[in-house]
Parts: C-alpha cells; sequence; structure tokens
C-alpha cells in the first residue's frame, strides 16, 4: 500500500487536483469518476493540508461534498500559491541545499569541486561531484546562484538577498506587494516576499481571478514564445471531454474575457494555415520549437484580423470568412441616447445608422457571429429584427426566446 504524502513530484498534477476542487467542485465522491475511493481520499487531505481554512463542505442529496471557497476582497496575498510550494524532495535535495548555500556564503566563489570538497571538509558528508554540480547548475538556472566562466572553469556564487535590494530601494516593497496580487506569475513575488519576510498589509483586490495561477507553469514558455518568435507544440485536453489534441504554432497573444475572465492563446495554426484560440486552463504542456522565420508578417496579420473579431473565434460556422450581422433596434430618442453610446462604445466599430424616428440599425461583419448572441440578447425589449448570413445565430436567438416564454408564461 503506498504511503500518503502531503508532498508533489510535478505541479501539473497538482494543478489537475485543485482544479477539480476549486474550479469544479461541488462534487461527491462518487462523482469523481477517474479516481479510485484511496486516490480521492489521499488528493483531499493533500488538498485540505495545502490550504486549510478554505476547505468547506456540504451536504445535498447526492451526500457530501468538498470545495474550495475564497473571498478575493479579504485575502492579502493567494492562497493557492501553497501549492507551487508543496513539491517533493530527496534527503539528499535538502541536506545540499543548505550545504552549498552555507559554505559558499562562507567562502566566496567557488567551482563545483571546491564545492565538493569543502563539504567533505568543513560537515564531513560525501556528495558526489555530478551530483553537486547538477544542483549548482539547477541553483544558477533559478535565480539562486551566479555562475561565470574562470579560464576552463565554472565558477558559483551565492546571488545577493532581496533584502539588499530592498535596503537601497525601499519602495520595491509595495510594487511587490501589489504585483504578488495582481500579475502573472505573481507567485514570483510571493516567494520574494518569503523570502525577505515581509508581507501585504495594503492591498486587496475586490475582483481577483485566484485560479490564474495555476496556468502560470504553461504560461510561462508561451510568453517566452512570443518574446523570441519561436513556435510551441502543445498538449490540450478538452474541459468538456476526455478528448487530447496537439497543435504546433505560433502563439501571438493571450486575450483574457472581460465577461467571463477566461485566458485563451491566440496562434498560427501552421500546418492549417489559419488563426485558432486555445483556452489557457485547457494546456496540459507547451514544449519550445524553432524560431519562426516568418513571425512579423503572421503578426501584422493577425493583428488586422483581430479587428473582425468580436471574441475569440477566427473562424464561424458559415463557410464566409466574415458573417454579416444586422440589428434593428427601438430606442426612445428623448430619453434612450445611452443605448446608442453603449452601441458605439461596445460594438467594435459597427455601423449606427437612424432609418426612422425611434429606429436604428447596427451593422457589424465579425468572424463568428455565434460569439455575439450574449451581447444581442441584453437587447431583448428593443430588438425589432434581427438578420444574419449565420443561420445559427438566428436559431439559438429564437431557442432562447421560446425557452424563456416557456419559463416565465406556461405552466
Amino acid at each position: 500500500m503506498s504511503e500518503f504524502k502531503e508532498l508533489m513530484k510535478t505541479f501539473s498534477k497538482s494543478r489537475e487536483y485543485v482544479r477539480d476542487f476549486f474550479v469544479y467542485g461541488f462534487k461527491t465522491r462518487e462523482e469523481f469518476s477517474g479516481w479510485s475511493s484511496r486516490t480521492y481520499d489521499n488528493e483531499r487531505r493533500r488538498i485540505e493540508s495545502w490550504l486549510s481554512g478554505y476547505v468547506k463542505q456540504d451536504y445535498t442529496e447526492k451526500g457530501k461534498n468538498i470545495y474550495l471557497s475564497m473571498d478575493s476582497n479579504l485575502l492579502d496575498t493567494n492562497p493557492l500559491y501553497q501549492v507551487w510550494k508543496a513539491k517533493s524532495f530527496t534527503d539528499n535535495d535538502i541536506m545540499l541545499h543548505f550545504y552549498i548555500l552555507d559554505y559558499l556564503q562562507r567562502n566566496g566563489e567557488k567551482t563545483a569541486d571546491e564545492i565538493t570538497d569543502g563539504i567533505l571538509a568543513e560537515y564531513e558528508i560525501v556528495f558526489e561531484l555530478q551530483m553537486v554540480r547538477r544542483k549548482c547548475n539547477e541553483y544558477a538556472k533559478d535565480g539562486l546562484l551566479y555562475k561565470k566562466k574562470n579560464g576552463r572553469q565554472m565558477k558559483y556564487q551565492v546571488n545577493p538577498s532581496f533584502r539588499e535590494f530592498l535596503s537601497v530601494y525601499p519602495e520595491l516593497e509595495d510594487a511587490i506587494k501589489l504585483y504578488q496580487l495582481s500579475s502573472p506569475l505573481g507567485i514570483v513575488g510571493n516567494t520574494i516576499m518569503d523570502n525577505a519576510s515581509f508581507s501585504n498589509k495594503i492591498f486587496r483586490i475586490k475582483h481577483n481571478f485566484l485560479i490564474y495561477t495555476l496556468e502560470d507553469e504553461v504560461m510561462l514558455p508561451i510568453l517566452q514564445a512570443i518574446h523570441e518568435e519561436k513556435m510551441v507544440f502543445i498538449t490540450s485536453k478538452s474541459t468538456r471531454s476526455e478528448n487530447i489534441r496537439y497543435i504546433e504554432g505560433v502563439p501571438l497573444k493571450i486575450c483574457i474575457s472581460t465577461r467571463t475572465g477566461r485566458r485563451f492563446l491566440c496562434l498560427f495554426h501552421t500546418s492549417k494555415n489559419h488563426f485558432i484560440t486555445v483556452r489557457i486552463d485547457a494546456i496540459k504542456e507547451v514544449q519550445m520549437k524553432e524560431v519562426y522565420s516568418d513571425f512579423k508578417r503572421v503578426k501584422e496579420i493577425f493583428e488586422r484580423n483581430k479587428t473582425n473579431a468580436w471574441g475569440v473565434s477566427f473562424q464561424g460556422e458559415s463557410n464566409k470568412s466574415l458573417e454579416h450581422v444586422k440589428l434593428t433596434l427601438h430606442i426612445q430618442e428623448s430619453s434612450e441616447l445611452y443605448i446608442l453610446n453603449r452601441l458605439k462604445r461596445e460594438g467594435k466599430g459597427g455601423r449606427i445608422q437612424r432609418i426612422a424616428e425611434n429606429t436604428f440599425t447596427y451593422e457589424v461583419d465579425v468572424f463568428d457571429a455565434n460569439e455575439m448572441l450574449p451581447w444581442i440578447r441584453t437587447f431583448i425589449g428593443r430588438l425589432l429584427a434581427i438578420e444574419s448570413d449565420c443561420e445559427r445565430l438566428r436559431e439559438l436567438f429564437q431557442r432562447d426566446l421560446f425557452a424563456m416564454y416557456k419559463m416565465y408564461f406556461e405552466e
């Protein structure tokens, strides 16, 4: 029987477990069909240990369910950062961590051979040279150590603590407090706060998407690929099914829905030769590939096409490249000019025309007219007609009206 352990080897596995409880929560134990009872109990205990105080339980007709409850308005930091700090380690890992840092802090710049010999001489502990070198290179990559080549030798030294920077630039402290709450990769700011031993007693964010931090592991290589104009190979899993798909393309932009808060990666699909979007929370793995030589041209085309995207879709259900939508609305000119202002503000460049007293048309060409449906529904009561070459848009709108009619007017 495997022993329960609080720590995890990989963050990607932690991300899946926390998401199932946090985003797709309110499930009973039996509804976690992909897990055995023992796995469910272990993951529930692990999350309760990481996020003590935020785990709630409720009883329904189906039974007891466990979920996470957080009010961002009251939080000085993101509790989900604890998931990043739960990585497992071996006894040698933790011993070597302190031996290397302690030895270099007291002895200055050294090679891997000198560090290995120094640990043996000062602490009477034997480590393999390759293990010490590998750990030093890992710490240099993570920023704990600084390495430089001296002749044919590679020397390592401890990077200065962030406390030293704060003593010179004390205003950085407040910037980090805000950064760790509001920015992508906020775990970096939170780690600096832990290292420098200060907390946030100033900032609170009323509406904060705490779950974003679970996506930062895939966000980092995506942003790096955009910056370096490289291709990526993405593994994604449907949020509605178990389907896995593999995509090779050129990442161009991260878009965030102002309505749902979901984040999407816009990229150029090289084999299909068109633009697509992938939900960030569906991406499981990102592998960086070679530099894409035609990046600038593709980016320019994307920026032009973006003006005709209502949301994040670049392809509708019809065969046409652009789908035309025309709304005819009744707007009381004497008292409802704010509706016209809203059309101008939210209409994304659509054409507004007065065709009669208190009657206006709004026309726009978009890639996927179906994305407009939630926005169009907000004008119910003023809509006189909907015209579009996207038949699906009209069908969905009529379906919603009939469903609403049955809900309110039929017993």
